[in-house]
């Protein structure tokens, strides 16, 4: 079996990926590849893949007429991809696929990481055949709009092999993510002071104009004291925060389709404190392996009070819910379905 995976044009792929969608391209690039099969990436350059990478020129800004360049760059790569090789599947992930979707060719399937409403409705609404659609949780597939053609849901999952719990917990709390006004993130550093409790706020700010002007207006001035912010982090350096922080922070009010840095810190024993927000309730187990919260003022009792929460508990809970291995294992099932002279291979 042969597959193209197509990223979001903007974002790099690779072990130390910032985003959701690229971290579950990436995982399902390496297991294709060590399953035997063929696996053809479309990215970013500087981006890192098991598989053959093709990559599409980095921006040096994200306005419009730079998106509008990446997306005749990654449809030139698509062709190129199909010129080259027997295709058998195009994967798409970015909220931009229906840009770059060829009007024929192979199968199809768009992975939809991003809340619905930012998906135009000629993505939520192929008229191309043989494309298929599915969300990354139960929750986000009931946020869609009715008859919207959709698989089944295949979950999100995490390298539990990789992310560990450490040999003790410290003091201070940790934030993770792309930094943005809808993550929310100003409102953790806010509980984190009301509750005297020191947090870590790491990740990236992308070059969007107003992603630049969130960091400036509501995070920098919150800086200073027991409240830190660290940048993007690598793999190794996010790893090792997660197993140590006392917990980690999940202030998003929008309606999160799955929430991998939640399942990472339940890995590594760190239980979560979090909005009701999305698919937030589904993963986290109020009490036994996370605290659910509705405004700051919990959210700052709640960082006091997650500690009586037992880490082994969460590692558990890691195990059997939130494996990579099982989230493969369906995407397999799900490429066989849809490439069927591949049913018997691998």
């Amino acid at each position: 079996m042969l597959v193209v995976a197509v990223a979001y044009p903007f974002s790099s792929v690779g072990p130390d990926a910032v985003g959701g969608a690229e971290q579950i391209l990436t995982a399902l690039d390496d297991a294709l590849v060590q399953a035997g099969h063929r696996s053809i990436v479309i990215a970013r350059e500087g981006s890192s893949c098991k598989g053959t990478l093709l990559p599409i020129p980095s921006p040096n800004t994200l306005d419009e007429q730079a998106q509008a360049q990446g997306h005749v760059h990654v449809r030139r790569a698509i062709a190129v991809a199909r010129e080259r090789f027997p295709v058998d599947l195009l994967h798409f992930h970015g909220v931009d696929f229906a840009s770059y979707l060829p009007a024929d060719g192979p199968p199809a399937l768009a992975t939809l990481h991003l809340p619905i409403h930012l998906y135009p409705a000629e993505a939520l609404f192929p008229r191309r055949p043989r494309t298929w659609l599915h969300c990354v949780s139960a929750s986000q597939q009931r946020d869609c709009p009715p008859r919207v053609p959709l698989l089944p849901p295949v979950p999100n999952g995490v390298d539990l092999s990789v992310l560990r719990p450490g040999p003790r917990k410290h003091r201070f709390a940790l934030s993770l993510g792309r930094i943005c006004r809808e993550k929310n993130f100003h409102q953790a550093l806010d509980a984190a002071r009301e509750a005297g409790v020191p947090i870590l706020l790491a990740g990236e700010v992308f070059a969007y104009a107003n992603h630049q002007r969130y960091f400036r207006e509501k995070i920098r001035p919150r800086l200073g004291g027991n409240i830190r912010f660290l940048g993007p982090l690598g793999l190794a350096p996010k790893r090792r925060l997660l197993a140590a922080a006392r917990c980690l922070v999940i202030p998003s009010r929008i309606a999160e389709t799955s929430s991998l840095v939640a399942m990472e810190a339940l890995a590594c024993g760190t239980p979560v404190v979090a909005f009701r927000a999305g698919a937030l309730p589904d993963i986290i187990a109020h009490g036994r392996t996370g605290l659910l919260v509705s405004d700051i003022h919990e959210m700052a009792r709640a960082l006091r009070d997650v500690e009586a929460i037992d880490p082994a508990e969460c590692r558990r809970e890691a195990e059997q819910r939130f494996s990579s291995e099982l989230m493969i294992s369906r995407y397999f099932d799900l490429y066989r379905q849809l490439v069927p002279q591949a049913v018997h291979a691998g």
